[in-house]
């Protein structure tokens, strides 16, 4: 329950951010309808061609090199994708805390000005994201145990990385090691997540589901098209708020760790037990 509060009190915190520059919303959204896009052209050849499963243990070695490869390209684009606008939200939101009043244009400005380091950023996770997934694939139960844990310490080191990129236009291996730094510095060693952005956030997406229920045993067709419509109107809008409640968040963790001060809004305590020594 005190993993949940604070959780709480610094989506809260992010939220007073976000009313000042609402439209920071721009961005997710239109990283949600280039992932879709980026989705879209690589699985509709892939079951096109009924090429989308992984390679099983008679498969041979070209088949396995071509579908890793397929996949690895998949995850640079969305990572590239996703990064980009998230470079683009920690910008904006960097210039409200220091004082500032960003617009749209200042964070796709800072975005452009970044692709290389951006896309330096989509190989090394795309790097990363292929190893686990072969893991995944190749280890079966094992694996994705290992993968599990693995990638929940690439999530807490790399946390940093994307406003370091932005502020300090460091490389993506020195954003890293930089990123693993200063999570050290400030909070030890042995670090763990103390958030859960994701449970806050299924928590509030549960009137969306009861509203589908509705619909669905309401014996009426316009009825179920209409709650149907509305529950994923609200999952969306619930989306691009979380990944933008998000991004904000990393930027005042970024300035907490360099600067040793709370952004305005941010209480210190409640940055210092954001994350925690295991």
């Amino acid at each position: 329950m005190g993993k949940f509060s604070n959780t709480w009190s610094l989506m809260k915190a992010s939220w007073q951010v976000l009313k000042k520059d609402k439209e920071l919303l721009l961005f997710p959204f239109i990283s949600g309808i280039a992932c879709l896009l980026v989705l879209a052209s690589f699985a509709l050849p892939m079951f096109a061609t009924d090429s989308w499963r992984p390679p099983g243990d008679d498969a041979t070695m070209n088949q396995r090199i071509m579908y890793y490869a397929v996949l690895f390209l998949f995850y640079f684009c969305n990572y590239f994708v996703i990064a980009f606008f998230n470079t683009a939200i920690v910008a904006c939101t960097t210039i409200r805390m220091r004082g500032g009043d960003p617009t749209v244009a200042d964070g796709f400005r800072a975005a452009t000005s970044n692709l290389a380091l951006i896309a330096g950023w989509a190989l090394v996770s795309a790097t990363v994201g292929l190893v686990l997934r072969i893991l995944e694939d190749r280890l079966e139960k094992v694996g994705r145990f290992v993968a599990g844990l693995l990638g929940m310490a690439w999530t807490v080191v790399s946390f940093l990385v994307i406003p370091i990129l932005v502020n300090e236009r460091k490389g993506p291996i020195t954003a890293l090691k930089e990123s693993t730094a200063l999570l050290k510095k400030t909070w030890g060693e042995q670090l763990i997540s103390n958030l859960s952005f994701g449970l806050a956030f299924l928590l509030l997406s549960i009137p969306a589901f009861l509203l589908a229920m509705v619909g669905f045993f309401s014996g009426s067709g316009v009825a179920m098209i209409v709650c149907f419509s509305l529950a994923g109107l609200y999952l969306i809008t619930l989306s691009m708020i979380q990944s933008t409640l998000q991004a904000i968040f990393q930027a005042a963790l970024y300035l907490y760790a360099r600067q040793n001060q709370a952004p305005a809004g941010f209480q210190p305590e409640l940055l210092n037990n954001a994350l925690r020594r295991g």
